[in-house]
């Protein structure tokens, strides 16, 4: 069994010791989705909600081949944009959010994307999480979107302490992660979420953060690590 963390560490050492980690561990950490321009990431993170991003990749190559800009969908009925996106989860809501949002940087942002997070949540099918993406993605502006597994890795290890939100966990977040390294930031907490520190099963025993790893030593001291 694994000596863990017992002597006290202040939330800067934890967050330092996080981020040298992942440096080392995972040096390359972007967003899986497939894109090639800041349309096509804005759509593919909207079809994301509720839906993996391996299906996301599945779908858009279609669709965007049908409608490549926002000229082009947002002159489509939602009925049309459906029959690209029906095997994703919630397709005729995000139909409609995706003709919406395109009619809506056609006729407010000239057809391009905006950078400014506060602009992307006009959008419809935007909210503060997909806001933070394609800000933080495609014009690295320093700020972090919390999605399911960037909440529970950052609860997990300690990073947040009593947030019932991801808002209240993405001001924490922002608090203690220098700028320039929230883009990575972002990546590296979904990423370890998504591979190593599963909701379910997580996979302690792989993890080089479990030294000081809040959830790990809760477990090791209840006696329910193997």
């Amino acid at each position: 069994m694994l000596n863990v963390a017992v002597t006290p560490m202040t939330i800067k050492e934890r967050y330092n010791r996080t981020f040298d980690y992942f440096r080392i561990h995972r040096p390359v950490a972007e967003t899986e989705l497939i894109y090639s321009d800041p349309f096509e990431l804005i759509v593919a993170v909207i079809l994301s909600a509720q839906c993996t991003d391996k299906r996301v990749n599945m779908i858009t190559p279609a669709l965007l081949e049908r409608f490549p800009d926002a000229e082009s969908m947002s002159k489509a009925d939602p009925s049309e944009i459906f029959e690209f996106i029906r095997s994703c989860n919630y397709p005729n809501s995000k139909a409609k959010h995706l003709s919406g949002m395109s009619r809506m940087l056609v006729n407010e942002f000239r057809g391009k994307v905006p950078s400014d997070p506060e602009q992307l949540r006009q959008l419809p099918g935007v909210g503060r999480k997909t806001a933070n993406v394609v800000a933080s993605v495609i014009f690295r502006k320093p700020v972090i979107a919390v999605d399911t597994h960037v909440f529970r890795v950052s609860v997990r290890i300690g990073l947040v302490r009593n947030a019932k939100t991801p808002f209240e966990a993405e001001k924490q977040l922002t608090s203690y992660t220098p700028p320039e390294l929230m883009h990575q930031a972002h990546h590296w907490l979904i990423l370890h979420g998504r591979y190593v520190c599963k909701a379910r099963n997580p996979l302690c025993q792989e993890c080089g953060l479990r030294e000081f790893c809040k959830f790990y030593i809760a477990l090791n001291k209840a006696g329910r690590i193997k």
